[in-house]
């Protein structure tokens, strides 16, 4: 099992960068597949990005070019690179992990999540 706490959320103006982190806790993290995931008030939850075992990544057409992930399996976090931030990307962003081989995509394919940093962008 994996406890997830996300950091590094906040206020920023259109066009700034903030970087998320996502703690976990375990000695097993490197094994795990981990997921970041946004939520804007009356929309479902939506891939962002994320990031493999063997530190393959995936990246939303949303987001790309833009935003990227990466992992410090040394320091137990994952991080959330964000620039050239929009409006439309205001949201509460989660990190997810799950152990299996599952889809990068959807949130019901992993297990463990963290409870989320707000993440508000000004126009």
């Amino acid at each position: 099992q994996v406890q997830l706490v996300e950091s590094g959320g906040g206020l920023v103006q259109a066009g700034g960068s903030l970087r998320l982190s996502c703690a976990a806790s375990g000695r097993t993290f490197r094994n795990y597949r981990i997921g970041w995931f946004r939520q804007a008030p009356g929309k479902e939850r939506e891939f962002v990005a994320a990031i493999s075992r063997s530190y393959n990544t995936y990246i939303a057409d949303s987001v790309k070019g833009r935003f990227t992930i990466s992992r410090d399996n040394a320091q137990n976090t994952v991080y959330l690179q964000m620039n050239s931030l929009k409006p439309e990307d205001t949201a509460v962003y989660y990190c997810a992990a799950d152990l299996t081989s599952g889809n990068y995509y959807y949130p019901d394919a992993y297990a463990y999540w963290g409870q989320g940093t707000q993440v508000t962008v000004s126009s």
